[in-house]
C-alpha cells in the first residue's frame, strides 16, 4: 500500500513530504525495528510480548515469545557482535484500552507498571533457536527498572537506556547503562534523566545521543571511552513541546527521533529541525534498510504498522548486522 508520508501535525519546523508503503499491519505495539540482509525486518511487539520477523512481502513470523504481557515487555532490539539479538525487556506493562487503542499507561496518571511486575532485564535471543536467556537484571549494582532501547559500539559493548516505571504518584529515577555481552562488565555512566528512551551513536562513534520522552529533548554527550562520557560536554540538540520515543542516526550525523503525536523529528547537524508525518499518532521507532540504506522502516504503535519510507539520505550502517 502506498501513500503520502506527511500529515499535518502542528509541530514546529519545516515539513517533509515523503512517500511510504505499509509493509505490515495488525502488530501489537511494534517497536525496535532492525533491517536484515535478506530484506526482512526484525521487530518487537511490546504487547505480544514477542519478537517478530516481517518478510519483505509482509508476512509476520514469530521468532520468540515471552509468557505473560504483565511480566515481560520486549521494548528495544539490536544485533550484537555474536549475531544474537539483544532485547531491552521493560518487565511488563499494565495495558489500557483507550477508544480501541491499547496504551502502556493509564489515562490521567500515566501509570504503567503492572501489578505483577518483577524486574526489567537485558535478554539475549538466539535467532537460530528462538531461545531467550536473561543476561542482566542489574548493572553496576543498580537494578534495571524498565530497559527501553540499545545500541552497540565498535568495541562490542551495548549502551542502553532505562526508561523506568511510572506509578500513579511516583516514578523511577533512571539513566543510561553500558554493558558487555559476556556479562563481565556493566556500569551506569549517566543518571538522573527523565524517561530516557531512544539512544544512538554518531557516525564516528564519539558522541552518544539520548532522547527523553516527557521533555521532548534530545541530548548529546562526548564519549571518553567505552562506558564513560564527558559530563561537561552534555548539550541539548533539540528542545520541543512534544514527547520523544526512539531514534536512529543517518550517515551524515542527522538524528531522526520518533516524536509521539508528531511523526518523525529530523535534527540536522546544523541544528535545523523538520518533521515527517506518520499515518497514526504513535510513531515509536525508525531504522535503515535496503542496499543503499535509503529505506526508513518506521513502527507506528497505535495502528500496529510497519512502514517503509523512501528516505532522502542514507542511514548509518550499524556496527553489527545479520
Amino acid at each position: 500500500m502506498a501513500g503520502t508520508g506527511f500529515e499535518s501535525s502542528g509541530a514546529a519546523g519545516a515539513a517533509m513530504d515523503l512517500r511510504y508503503r505499509v509493509v505490515a499491519e495488525g502488530l501489537a505495539f511494534p517497536e525496535g525495528p532492525v533491517a536484515l540482509a535478506d530484506g526482512s525486518v526484525l521487530l518487537v511487539e511490546v504487547r505480544g510480548p514477542r519478537v517478530t520477523r516481517v518478510t519483505s512481502d509482509g508476512v509476520c513470523e514469530t521468532v520468540a515469545a515471552w509468557d505473560r504481557v504483565t511480566t515481560a515487555g520486549p521494548n528495544g532490539l539490536a544485533i550484537g557482535p555474536d549475531g544474537a539479538a539483544y532485547v531491552c525487556n521493560n518487565g511488563g506493562f499494565a495495558w489500557y484500552d483507550k477508544h480501541g487503542v491499547w496504551l502502556p499507561s493509564a489515562p490521567g496518571t500515566g501509570a504503567g507498571q503492572s501489578p505483577e511486575y518483577i524486574t526489567g532485564s537485558i535478554d539475549r535471543l538466539d535467532l537460530d533457536t528462538g531461545e531467550v536467556t536473561v543476561l542482566y537484571t542489574a548493572c553496576g549494582g543498580h537494578r534495571l527498572c524498565g530497559p527501553n532501547d540499545l545500541v552497540f559500539d565498535a568495541a562490542g559493548g551495548m549502551w542502553f537506556t532505562d526508561h523506568g516505571k511510572v506509578r500513579a504518584h511516583d516514578q523511577d529515577r533512571v539513566g543510561v547503562f553500558y554493558a558487555t555481552v559476556d556479562g563481565s562488565f556493566a556500569c551506569r555512566p549517566i543518571f538522573g534523566l527523565l524517561g530516557p528512551n531512544g539512544i544512538g551513536l554518531s557516525p564516528d562513534g564519539a558522541v552518544l545521543y539520548v532522547a527523553e520522552t516527557p521533555t521532548g529533548r534530545l541530548w548529546a554527550w562526548d564519549i571518553v571511552e567505552a562506558g564513560t562520557v564527558d559530563h561537561r560536554s552534555k548539550r541539548c540538540l533539540a528542545n520541543t513541546l512534544g514527547h520523544f520515543d526512539s531514534l536512529a542516526v543517518e550517515a551524515d550525523g542527522t538524528v531522526v527521533v520518533a516524536a509521539l503525536g508528531e511523526g518523525l523529528c529530523v535534527v540536522r547537524p546544523d541544528g535545523e529541525i523538520s518533521y515527517v508525518g506518520v499515518p497514526g499518532p504513535l510513531a515509536t521507532n525508525v531504522c535503515w534498510g535496503g542496499e543503499d540504506l535509503r529505506t526508513a522502516y518506521v513502527t507506528e504503535a497505535a495502528k500496529g504498522l510497519l512502514l517503509a519510507y523512501d528516505w532522502p539520505r542514507p542511514g548509518l550502517r550499524l556496527e553489527y548486522s545479520r
